[in-house]
């Protein structure tokens, strides 16, 4: 594996709770051999960042800074970043048809609830944001442990697959 990150996008369909949830935990987490980012099928007009799902982060220590709702579509135009893994964190993103990504970048689905659905009370919704968070964070954590062989071209479609099974 070269001395470049690994570059991973971790698709929803509004890129404003689980994606990014996975955007900032990769990136505190991946020690310089992991670039997370994280985009939405269909973010809604001025969409941001799910104010619980901020106020979580914060919590565990992981850095907010940077962090906003984009397109997809902004990963699919000449220029844009490279990505080498693209990890789809909720159903309906999953079964969406996704734009040309260049290079043939692996793919993986690990589907986790959405945290901000339902109408539970705040106090609710900021513990279904915590449990989120603490799944991506174990499966990331996972990923971020192997070793670099597991992280190479060949073998990264496989590998980031058996995690979803974790």
């Amino acid at each position: 594996m070269s001395d470049k990150p690994l570059n991973v996008l971790f698709l929803c369909t509004h890129n404003s709770a689980r994606s990014i949830l996975a955007e900032a935990i990769l990136n505190h987490i991946g020690q310089g051999r992991f670039k997370a980012y994280s985009a939405g099928s269909s973010p809604r007009d001025n969409q941001q960042p799910n104010p619980l799902g901020l106020q979580v982060l914060q919590g565990a220590g992981i850095s907010v800074e940077g962090l906003r709702s984009k397109s997809w579509d902004e990963f699919a135009v000449p220029g844009a970043p490279h990505m080498d893994l693209i990890i789809t964190v909720c159903d309906n993103a999953a079964g969406e048809v996704c734009p040309y990504w260049p290079g043939q970048p692996a793919t993986a689905h690990w589907g986790y609830a959405d945290p901000s659905a339902g109408d539970g009370t705040d106090a609710q919704k900021l513990e279904a944001f915590r449990h989120t968070l603490h799944a991506l964070k174990r499966r990331l954590e996972l990923m971020a442990s192997l070793p670099p062989e597991k992280l190479e071209k060949t073998l990264l479609q496989s590998t980031a697959r058996d995690l979803a099974k974790g």
